[in-house]
């Protein structure tokens, strides 16, 4: 076979394995051969997208199911080639690929969002030990480490407590803040924050180095609160209960 001749061979074996419903098998091998190319890569790309969304997943019927991921394989083209990086791909497929149905929950995007954390958080490279701190710095008056393994997420959706059983129709009024984070033993965690906290987190993973009083400063004036030593002492708390966490190292050295 001719080396154009062989590539185009190539090229229709790959189209027929990505959507064999609108485009034939190569010419000359046989079709019960090409069913096993057929099967083996469309359930290995479909059972590592079950996996990495589990929740996602119990949402649908089967039928629902593979439309999606059968147009998701047919017509995505990821940048990797790599399976732990599949469910990255599949998040940019529904960010800028997919057309939503009248089975796709509104808050799908999220929740897909809100499952690949614990991927991110379980391949991330970052290493916390990289970085000088004090692990048992003083909170309020020194410069308040943030875990470079550890992710503050803003959802519209309750992406947390979304199940089969329970399945928001409308957003609420409040948003969702959740931390993502990986602790020393390299266990993936997720905690549920309330707006102040987050903000405070904010403030101390910025540009800026701050203390942990001066944060707190900063979100009292901001919330214009008429006790500021009740804000710094529930914040005090918080970043001793994070730094339990791994959240919080410590403080800079």
């Amino acid at each position: 076979m001719s080396q154009p001749a062989f590539k185009q061979t190539q090229y229709d074996f790959a189209a027929h394995i990505r959507d064999p419903a609108n485009h034939p098998g190569p010419q000359g091998v046989d079709d019960r051969r090409m069913a096993v190319y057929r099967d083996l890569f469309y359930n290995n790309v479909e059972g590592f997208v079950s996996s990495a969304f589990p929740v996602l997943r119990t949402l649908y019927n089967d039928d629902d199911w593979h439309q999606l991921i059968r147009d998701y394989f047919s017509r995505h083209q990821a940048h990797t080639p790599h399976f732990p990086e599949m469910a990255e791909e599949f998040i940019d497929y529904l960010s800028h690929e997919f057309t939503t149905r009248k089975c796709d929950p509104g808050f799908m995007l999220e929740l897909a969002h809100y499952e690949w954390m614990e991927t991110v958080a379980m391949l991330s490279q970052d290493d916390p030990t990289d970085i000088a701190f004090s692990a048992k710095g003083n909170l309020l008056d020194e410069v308040v480490v943030i875990s470079p393994l550890s992710w503050l997420l803003y959802y519209e959706w309750p992406v947390h407590a979304i199940s089969l059983e329970q399945q928001p129709q409308e957003k609420p009024q409040q948003p969702t803040w959740i931390i993502v984070y990986r602790d020393h033993d390299d266990e993936v965690g997720f905690i549920q924050i309330n707006p102040v906290t987050a903000r405070l987190i904010q403030l101390l993973d910025g540009e800026e180095p701050m203390t942990g009083r001066q944060a707190l400063e900063q979100v009292t004036t901001e919330m214009n609160h008429p006790q500021p030593a009740v804000i710094l002492e529930g914040g005090l708390d918080t970043l001793r209960q994070l730094r339990k966490k791994a959240i919080v190292l410590g403080t800079r050295a």
